[in-house]
C-alpha cells in the first residue's frame, strides 16, 4: 500500500525556521506534489506545488518564506519554512500524484496519495 511519510514538524519561535519532510516509496519522474496545511474547523489550504521539470508554486501567505523542493534519488518531498509566523501553526500534509506533466490541471481531489500529516505550532 502506497504510503507518504511526513515529519519534520514540531515547535518554534515566530521568526524562526523548520523543515518538513515527505518521504514516499517512489516518485518517479513525471508528477506534482505539494504541502497543504489545515486546522481544525478551517479549509484546507495549498502551500507549495511542485512538478518533475521543477515548477514551483506557492500560496501568497507563505511566499518568499518557504521552499518546497524534492530529492528523487532519495524519493523525498521537503518544504524549507523561514521566518515562521503563528498564523503557520497548522497540520501540515504532504500529497503525490504520479504521471503528470505538471500541477496545473491538479486539483486537490486529484492527488491519489496523501502523507499522515505533521503538526507545526509557532509560538509568540
Amino acid at each position: 500500500q502506497e504510503g507518504l511519510v511526513a515529519s519534520g514538524g514540531g515547535s518554534a519561535q515566530t521568526g524562526g525556521s523548520l523543515r518538513l519532510d515527505c518521504a514516499a516509496r517512489y516518485i518517479g519522474r513525471r508528477f506534482c506534489m505539494a504541502w497543504f496545511r489545515q486546522a481544525a474547523g478551517k479549509e484546507r489550504q495549498r502551500v507549495a506545488e511542485i512538478d518533475g521539470s521543477g515548477i514551483t508554486k506557492y500560496a501568497e501567505s507563505v511566499k518568499g518564506r518557504f521552499t518546497i523542493s524534492v530529492d528523487n534519488t532519495k524519493d523525498i518531498l521537503y518544504l524549507r519554512m523561514n521566518a515562521l509566523r503563528p498564523d503557520d501553526t497548522d497540520m501540515y500534509y504532504c500529497a503525490l500524484e504520479r504521471g503528470r506533466g505538471g500541477c496545473v490541471r491538479v486539483g486537490d481531489a486529484d492527488f491519489a496519495f496523501y502523507g499522515q500529516g505533521t503538526q507545526v505550532n509557532v509560538s509568540t
